[in-house]
């Protein structure tokens, strides 16, 4: 799990004799997002470059060693093109982003503290992750593609879509197949619990419409920093959360507050992505918060967003009369501290995936304390 939060993939902009490498967190919010009626909607403008040059600089092959092939199943960078069109489709559904999402779920469902250990339960819970990771999140996944078409056309070519190695149709075909099927499942989810009303049907549509707005223009969330950040932390945490919990019991008011809290630690994991991609995004127009503040008090802001989040979640877990949970989290807390200082601010750059990898663990740890916590 020590990439569950940060998924990475990346393109490679050019400017003038110079290229960087935008290895910029660009995963939308993954609840879903509600797709547009036409394929004229379906469109994307690329930032304001000059197109000629940079696309004469562009590779016009996927990079040298041909890629691996299980990067390409999971869809992250370093990718072999593929020909068959079920790996393709696959690889632009991410897998590689699902388990956050699986994780959210179990995290609620411990929440909720009616999950037993019997048949229906274990059921009900891998339909509800199967609706969050493989639908839903893959159809975001998909979308998110689509719309950056164009641009992966300039900087990326070898890409699926931008290749031509999947055509138009049947690029819209799936995402209309995922949404659809993970809207389906939040029905049946539904008349499964018994809601009268259908809960999860009404969080995979509004997570739907988050997602859509996350990377559609003209609101396009991930062009902003802080609300495109805050949005992605919130469909990783909040929303799977709130499905598994309302599945198994009743969703609080008091959890979506605790978890829209620690949506913001969510914020503050999606910036550490930022980092690598400072040239590029100025180019491309992307005010991500080292582009809007510079480099040396984004990584304050970032590594502030993750510590103060769980501490106040920490004091509140305190005073609401569960002190173990309580010192259980601080001490979740600490070697993260200590990995920021030891990798992350000295040079967010250089040890931006030896940080993750150590410190990530931690804090997906502390979701599920919480989770636990809210149970009793």
């Amino acid at each position: 799990m020590s990439s569950v939060l940060n998924t990475v993939f990346c393109s490679r902009v050019y400017i003038g004799n110079h290229s960087y490498c935008n290895n910029h967190l660009r995963l939308p919010p993954h609840s879903v997002s509600t797709p547009p009626l036409t394929r004229r909607r379906l469109t994307v403008r690329a930032a304001d470059t000059d197109t000629n040059e940079v696309k004469s600089k562009a590779p016009d092959k996927a990079p040298a060693g041909g890629g691996s092939s299980f990067n390409q199943l999971l869809g992250i960078k370093g990718a072999a093109q593929e020909t068959n069109k079920w790996k393709i489709r696959l690889q632009l559904t991410k897998p590689v982003t699902w388990p956050p999402l699986v994780w959210g779920v179990v995290c609620g469902a411990a929440a909720s503290g009616n999950f037993h250990w019997n048949l229906e339960d274990v059921a009900k819970s891998i339909l509800c992750m199967l609706m969050s990771g493989p639908c839903l999140t893959g159809y975001t996944q998909t979308l998110n593609d689509w719309y950056d078409r164009e641009i992966d056309a300039i900087n990326e070519p070898y890409r699926p879509i931008p290749s031509g190695a999947i055509s138009e149709n049947e690029v819209i075909s799936q995402i209309w197949l995922l949404l659809l099927g993970g809207l389906g499942i939040a029905g049946i989810l539904d008349v499964w619990a018994g809601h009268d009303t259908p809960t999860l049907f009404y969080l995979a549509l509004g997570g739907s419409l988050l997602s859509y707005i996350y990377s559609a223009p003209p609101l396009k969330l991930k062009q902003n920093g802080w609300i495109g950040n805050f949005a992605l932390g919130a469909s990783y945490i909040s929303l799977p959360w709130w499905a598994g919990q309302a599945l198994f019991g009743t969703l609080t008011p008091d959890i979506i507050v605790l978890t829209l809290l620690y949506s913001i630690a969510g914020l503050g994991i999606a910036i550490v992505n930022d980092f690598k991609s400072i040239e590029g995004d100025k180019a491309l127009g992307l005010q991500s918060l080292p582009v809007a503040f510079g480099a040396e008090t984004a990584k304050w802001i970032c590594v502030g967003a993750i510590d103060i989040t769980q501490l106040s979640v920490a004091g509140y877990l305190l005073g609401a009369g569960k002190p173990y949970y309580a010192l259980a989290l601080l001490a979740l807390i600490i070697p993260q501290v200590v990995f920021q200082f030891q990798y992350f601010l000295k040079d967010p750059v250089k040890y931006d995936v030896k940080y993750q990898a150590s410190a990530q663990p931690f804090l997906v740890l502390g979701l599920l304390v919480t989770a636990l916590a809210s149970s009793h």
